[in-house]
């Protein structure tokens, strides 16, 4: 089959119509750093006017029937299967994530909206008694959600298609308008998700907007009151500022991670081993849940490391196009000059240096490190690229405590066989998720998703979505004495 193509140019989307008024953002392929590609970038009067659309259309979205929001995501499930090859040679050229890693985010993005056309139909509520006491004899409550209304997200670069996906999908089976702002480094999965929403006539005019934009021009997708829920994916830095400055909306928040896996002394080491290093260097490390710190016990400390640094080193590093490629340039040069530079501070600090650690350009190697300072940034901060660190433990409370030394708390992984030890974990580790035999980077995009501590505020997973895009609408029936 061949290669497809890209357009020279590609559209932002504007109360549902592709608009043209420049072709200001170049982005390039990030393994070759050329201009791949040109989109439009919106100015803060096309923002403005995306939001003035999101409120007209906020009483018709909510007026949709259920069968009809749930034809809309069924028809995008329908045309992403028919783009499935565009889709994932777009998000490769554009991320430079390695080709079959893009074809799982297009397969993660059709589930996605298949998760949330299942929702649609599925907007619950309930039947309460009020006959609590004397006084509410004969009243009888009955609530259900309805949508917030006018919605503003900001997706990262990372997973560019399935993390706008988690975004648009479930307002729409809510029932919210909403303004998008894609990561300005890979823009264009989420301009084809609007060019397939646009083809869906039964939106309302103003039901979707998707606007690249400079940071200087995106305040308003920020601070402007007409907009009911903020929900921004990316750095801690960013976000927490974002929300400081969000004014009345709701703000859901997910943010970064230094994810930690504890290997206890019973593990299966070569189911482990495969887990683990997928974990530590898919797509170069870039997802806040890709695994930084590896706790191993002592007992098996010497093998396993022996383990992982010999698997680490068969990784395939080039050309994300190439079929065979595992790991493939980082998102800019200036981000693996940043990790680079920890990983030299990390040396020169007392650190032992495993394998790995070399840079050219955008592309720096799967990189193993231990004996690194409890202080050093590469331990304590987000990686956000191809390295991880080993520690060794002789007890697994203290391994706990470990993973809760940490400012972040989005996901952790514990590969045990004790049934105990499983349950200590989830009662005592500080995250949103424990995953037990597998890595923290798992994730399934129906299950609830999300951080506490420094990691962010809220749960992705279609329905937790909905509940944040939702709100609850009581109604008191007196029905006598």
């Amino acid at each position: 089959m061949p290669t497809p193509t890209l357009h020279e140019t590609y559209p932002l989307y504007l109360n549902n119509r592709p608009q043209q008024p420049n072709a200001d953002l170049a982005v390039t392929d990030k393994y070759s750093g050329e201009v791949a590609f040109r989109t439009a970038l919106a100015t803060p009067e096309i923002i403005d006017a995306a939001i003035a659309g999101a409120v007209r259309a906020a009483g018709p979205m909510a007026r949709l029937a259920a069968f009809e929001r749930q034809g809309v995501l069924q028809h995008c499930v329908d045309r992403f299967r028919e783009r499935f090859d565009e889709l994932a040679h777009a998000l490769c050229v554009e991320a430079g994530k390695p080709i079959r890693d893009s074809e799982g985010e297009v397969t993660r993005l059709i589930d996605t909206f298949r998760i949330a056309a299942e929702e649609a139909v599925r907007n619950y509520g309930e039947v309460m008694p009020l006959d609590i006491s004397e006084r509410a004899r004969g009243y009888q409550s009955m609530w259900k959600r309805y949508p917030i209304g006018p919605c503003s997200f900001i997706s990262p670069f990372n997973f560019p298609l399935n993390l706008a996906a988690h975004k648009i999908a479930p307002a729409i089976a809510i029932g919210c308008p909403f303004v998008m702002k894609p990561a300005s480094k890979t823009p264009l999965g989420a301009l084809i998700v609007g060019e397939v929403l646009a083809e869906c006539d039964v939106l309302p005019e103003g039901a979707f907007s998707i606007l690249p934009a400079s940071r200087d021009g995106a305040d308003l997708f920020t601070e402007d009151e007409r907009l009911k829920l903020l929900s921004f994916t990316g750095s801690p830095k960013v976000g927490w500022a974002l929300k400081a400055r969000a004014g009345k909306k709701k703000v859901v928040l997910e943010l970064g991670g230094n994810a930690a896996v504890v290997v206890d002394r019973d593990a299966d080491l070569d189911d482990a081993l495969e887990r683990i290093v997928f974990g530590a260097f898919y797509q170069s490390g870039q997802s806040c849940i890709g695994v930084q710190r590896i706790l191993i016990h002592e007992d098996i400390y010497g093998r396993f490391r022996d383990m992982l640094v010999d698997k680490t080193r068969t990784l395939r590093a080039g050309d994300p196009k190439d079929r065979e490629t595992f790991i493939g340039p980082m998102i800019s040069e200036d981000e693996a000059c940043r990790l680079k530079g920890w990983i030299d501070e990390a040396v020169e600090g007392g650190a032992r240096l495993l394998c790995g650690g070399g840079r050219e350009g955008n592309m720096l190697e799967a990189t193993l490190l231990e004996n690194v300072d409890r202080d050093a940034r590469a331990l304590n901060e987000e990686a956000f690229g191809p390295l991880a660190i080993l520690q060794p433990f002789s007890d697994f409370d203290a391994a706990l405590d470990e993973v809760n030394r940490s400012e972040f708390g989005l996901q952790a992984g514990v590969f045990t066989r004790d049934l105990f030890r499983m349950f200590d974990a989830w009662d005592r580790l500080e995250v949103g998720g424990v995953i037990v035999n597998d890595v923290p980077s798992y994730r399934v995009d129906n299950m609830p998703y999300g951080g506490v501590k420094d990691s962010g505020l809220g749960r992705e997973g279609i329905r937790f979505a909905i509940e944040d895009m939702s709100e609850i609408r009581n109604l008191v029936v007196r029905r006598g004495g």
